[in-house]
């Protein structure tokens, strides 16, 4: 078997066992907090680092433009995406709070976050999942196998059955492309 083909076997086993795992329950309440926030004029936040600072990025396009369907814009905000905020608040206080500063500025009981990591034990992510657990948010995980230690911190948990972050990554497409699609088509029939 080619090297290629051998990673698509394991990024299908993966997926595989996201199917065996059933999440349907976890993302169909998950795609009703989003529903509801933003049907309320809530915020929907979404952080990550690296790799998934670039899918917190992708999500809010994929809702602030569109996904399937030309509607309106959606409240989402990616907190990776302010360069400003980031360095500024980084370099006076320290990266492990760019996000939850953030979450302070922009989120409100009953808004949403969504907090991206793969290990599940980012510190940045971890705190802004506090901070969005204080104002009473709802905070949605998007994690690896065990969910980490952000695990306790999340009202809902979507983990894809992986140690390996790349493998992971690719879970996480999937299942935020499912979400995308499915808020919007809610909420453009609403």
């Amino acid at each position: 078997m080619s090297e290629l083909n051998d990673y698509l076997v394991r990024s299908a086993a993966a997926i595989n066992a996201m199917v065996e795992r059933d999440l349907t329950s976890e993302m169909e309440r998950a795609v009703s907090a989003v529903v509801t926030a933003l049907s309320s004029g809530k915020a929907f936040l979404i952080c990550g680092n690296g790799g998934s600072a670039s899918d917190a990025i992708h999500i809010a396009g994929e809702l602030v433009g569109r996904f399937l369907k030309e509607r309106k814009a959606y409240n989402v905000i990616a907190l990776p995406a302010n360069a400003s905020v980031l360095t500024a608040w980084g370099n006076d206080y320290g990266f492990d709070t760019v996000f939850s500063r953030q979450v302070e500025a922009h989120g409100a009981a009953g808004g949403v976050l969504l907090a991206i990591s793969t290990s599940g034990n980012s510190p940045s992510i971890l705190a802004a999942a506090e901070q969005a657990r204080m104002m009473d948010m709802t905070v949605i995980g998007l994690t690896g196998d065990t969910g980490g230690k952000l695990k306790p911190l999340c009202d809902i948990l979507l983990n894809v059955p992986s140690t390996s972050t790349p493998i992971i990554q690719q879970g996480h497409l999937c299942l935020y492309h499912h979400l995308c699609e499915v808020v919007e088509a809610r909420l453009s029939n609403g």
